[in-house]
């Protein structure tokens, strides 16, 4: 635990009151043992008159008042320290890029909000007022049993410090262990959250399968972690109780030998008998809750570190940043009712089962496709075809069924009626078409990777000159290069500390860096760009399409040029289809397509 973890954690005046609450009513509630113990020593040996019962009672009720006064200061402590630290984590969240923490993932930092930061509650609740009494009772009862029986007094004084020892040996061990389990457990919290929001990104591709892969081994590795922090608990619990017994056991038989020779009174022995194990008591209770405790330190230890991370970097330069949230990829209900794959995973959409090759045609045969909620079709009897090599831009009011049209394409919905056919044929492996498929949604999903990482999503086996040479072609080196670490740079999830342009040329350098795609659907790839970003973007877009078959959503003119045909689609209806002629595309990227 860092020094000024705790306080840090009591930085504010009513933690700090509510703590001294606890401290002192757990330390008082201690200390009352070593009259409980005097007057039961009484009773039972004769020397206090029966009416020391009524005593007894009274610090027996004393000390049930206490400790409900401590568990109520420790659960308002708790509550002020975990809302406290919740605040400012979840402000993080809204910050924009260069004031996150770098590294840090939203999934990571609810995590550690959330179940994290619960894991206080041992800590303070537990560890710390027993970590008070820990620090009183022990010096009292020694004192009284040097009082009462020195020779007792000596034996308890000498294996004493045993616990402490061993708790030592054994906590250092288990922080590590703990740390580890925690670390595990925040980067599952964040690759899940980070995957569960670019699935259709993955999925379109052909990266769920491994990334479903992947999470499945950081679970199994933080359920090893947390098997290998239950087994080290559970032993220092062992070693903790057989040092406590062990030390009893020695001042225990010379006690008994002692009354048996008539050597020491009764009433000293009792006392001694009663109050030697409260001298062990605490220490054993600090040990077992400090094990429990150790999460939430971990926890706390990272949220301070996160925050003072996300401190040090206000300096850093500023970037503009998209608020919409990404659209979400609605899978109909018709998708359920879809024929599975001969392997039982993905199911089989009505797609081609073409030969790899050149650019093919796409044929939409009276396509409907329905969202569960909504009385309108997304697309109502569309009939459209798409000759091989022919480059289409769909226009419309937001909402008329362009995107739908792309994802129906790419297979990530299922028409409700009709079919689509790629070079006249039918049901593809949704793999195999996807291979061939290059992608660019409006909002392009960046994971909390490094640039080269995500340029090759779809292209894993790519090296690093197929990723520069895709970026060259992107328009996208140079802000590339101005990054600390160039290629090698980790960018926050969804492009944070990159503007909105430069998150949009790296999504069309993912699609340069798959050279064998034979189609290209692109779904409004300048919407809320500068004019410099569009330039940008619109050239690269032009070198992109190449030979390609090519679906274009969108609105600027810039796009439009880039046509061979605008389609108006309105309300799921195709209202008109113009034939155009394109400006001049600029040479593809070497090795595409032909």
């Amino acid at each position: 635990m860092r020094p000024d973890l705790l306080r840090r954690v009591t930085a504010e005046r009513a933690v700090r009151r509510h703590l001294a609450g606890t401290l002192c009513a757990a330390a008082a509630a201690g200390l009352l043992v070593l009259a409980q113990a005097e007057l039961l020593a009484g009773l039972l040996s004769g020397r206090f008159p029966g009416t020391a019962a009524a005593a007894l009672a009274a610090v027996a009720a004393l000390r049930a008042f206490l400790v409900r006064v401590q568990g109520g200061c420790a659960a308002r402590t708790a509550t002020a320290v975990k809302s406290a630290l919740r605040h400012r984590l979840l402000a993080r969240l809204g910050d924009p890029g260069p004031a996150r923490p770098a590294g840090h993932r939203t999934g990571e930092l609810i995590t550690l909000a959330g179940r994290g930061l619960d894991g206080l509650d041992p800590y303070l609740t537990g560890y710390l007022p027993a970590a008070a009494v820990a620090a009183v009772v022990p010096l009292a009862v020694v004192a009284r049993l040097l009082a009462a029986d020195p020779a007792s007094a000596v034996i308890v004084l000498v294996t004493l410090p045993l616990i402490p020892v061993f708790g030592a040996l054994v906590g250092t061990h288990t922080k590590a262990v703990t740390e580890r389990q925690w670390r595990t457990l925040s980067r599952l919290g964040g690759h899940f959250l980070d995957v569960v929001r670019g699935l259709p990104t993955l999925r379109a591709f052909n990266r769920a399968a491994h990334q479903a892969e992947v999470i499945r081994r950081m679970a199994g590795a933080h359920r090893s972690a947390t098997m290998r922090a239950l087994r080290v608990a559970f032993l220092s619990s062992l070693v903790l109780e057989l040092c406590a017994s062990l030390s009893l056991a020695l001042v225990a038989v010379p006690i008994g030998l002692r009354l048996l020779g008539g050597t020491l009174d009764l009433a000293t022995g009792l006392l001694v008998l009663l109050l030697a194990p409260e001298a062990y008591l605490p220490l054993r209770a600090a040990g077992a809750r400090f094990h429990a405790a150790m999460e939430g330190i971990a926890a706390a230890e990272a949220a301070f570190a996160v925050l003072d991370e996300a401190a040090g970097e206000r300096t850093a330069r500023p970037e503009p940043r998209d608020t919409a949230p990404p659209r979400p990829a609605v899978r109909p209900r018709a998708a359920v009712r879809a024929d599975r794959g001969p392997s039982g995973g993905a199911p089989e959409v009505r797609l081609d089962r073409v030969a790899p090759g050149g650019p093919p045609e796409i044929r939409l045969d009276r396509v409907t496709v329905r969202y569960p909620g909504r009385a309108e079709p997304a697309l109502a009897d569309v009939s459209l075809v798409i000759r091989a090599g022919e480059r289409v831009a769909l226009v419309g009011e937001s909402g008329g069924g362009k995107s739908t049209l792309l994802h129906l394409i790419l297979g990530l919905i299922t028409p409700d009626r009709g079919r689509v056919l790629i070079d006249g044929a039918e049901a593809v492996d949704l793999d195999a078409w996807r291979e061939r498929v290059a992608f660019v949604p409006q909002r392009p999903h960046l994971f909390a990777a490094t640039v080269a990482d995500n340029i090759r999503l779809g292209a894993p086996h790519a090296d690093l000159a197929e990723v520069r040479r895709a970026a060259d072609a992107a328009s996208a080196t140079e802000f590339i290069d101005a990054l600390p670490g160039g290629f090698a740079a980790l960018i926050g999830e969804h492009g944070a500390g990159l503007s909105a342009g430069e998150r949009q040329r790296i999504a069309l350098a993912r699609a340069f860096c798959r050279p064998g795609a034979s189609v290209l659907l692109l779904d409004e790839p300048t919407a809320r760009l500068d004019v410099r970003s569009e330039a940008a973007v619109t050239e690269a877009v032009a070198r992109l399409i190449g030979n390609r078959t090519a679906i274009i959503v969108a609105h600027r003119p810039a796009m439009l040029e880039l046509a061979d045909r605008v389609i108006r689609l309105e309300r799921g209806r195709i209202t008109a289809d113009v034939a155009r002629t394109p400006r001049r595309p600029m040479p593809a990227l070497t090795g595409g397509a032909p």
